[in-house]
């Protein structure tokens, strides 16, 4: 009995089969508002479609929506928020480490990079969640590495990328996007580009890393 009122669900137990979002308290009074604390607090930003306009500096709509450092926290966010598959075309939502804004003007991201993952329009709702999960959850070797993910919303396709720090670092590049690709049971081949080639070329920026 006294196991079953003790019960609490953690971040790793949903994980691993509990009802996504699903937080079971303890049922003690000492306990009813315990919180699991994260490695590090995450911020989640928004770029409203709406705010853009030609006219206007990339990144100039770009705005922090709430920061959260427990599972818990998390939790209430992400099951009060839109996932990709609801928001409107031309958005873009950030989740990114506390104080690393999601611009490649940040001093934080300003030698780095990205992975990114294609999917259909409607389908990245399930690994934008594991992605999440990975990045809050530290599974990451090069934890370290990781300064947030981004998914973007457009008519035909959702995409979603991992932002890294120092995309001269092969192996660190490397090791992270084999182990996004297995988090995600992801198949196909994704590619890694420095922001210093996507800042000059554009969308002729070429892969520099592939797994």
């Amino acid at each position: 009995m006294g196991d079953e009122l003790n019960k609490t669900t953690t971040l790793e137990e949903v994980e691993e089969g509990g009802e996504e979002g699903e937080m079971v308290y303890d049922t003690t009074s000492s306990s009813l508002t315990m919180k699991h604390p994260l490695e590090h607090s995450w911020t989640f930003w928004f770029d409203n479609p709406s705010g853009k306009s030609k006219q206007a500096a990339w990144g100039s709509s770009i705005r922090p929506i709430y920061t959260f450092s427990t599972a818990e926290d998390f939790w209430s966010v992400y099951n009060n928020i839109h996932h990709p598959s609801k928001l409107a075309v031309g958005a873009d939502f950030h989740c990114f480490k506390n104080k690393i804004e999601p611009k490649w003007e940040d001093p934080v991201c300003a030698n780095g990079g990205k992975w990114t993952m294609s999917f259909s329009r409607g389908k990245s709702d399930t690994c934008w969640l594991y992605t999440l999960l990975a990045l809050i959850g530290e599974q990451f070797d090069y934890g370290d590495e990781i300064c947030g993910a981004v998914v973007n919303v457009r008519v035909r396709q959702e995409k979603i990328a991992l932002w890294t720090r120092n995309a001269a670092n092969e192996t660190a590049q490397v090791s992270i996007g084999k182990q996004w690709k297995e988090f995600l049971d992801y198949n196909d081949t994704i590619g890694f580009i420095f922001h210093d080639d996507a800042k000059k070329l554009d969308r002729a920026a070429k892969n520099r890393y592939s797994v």
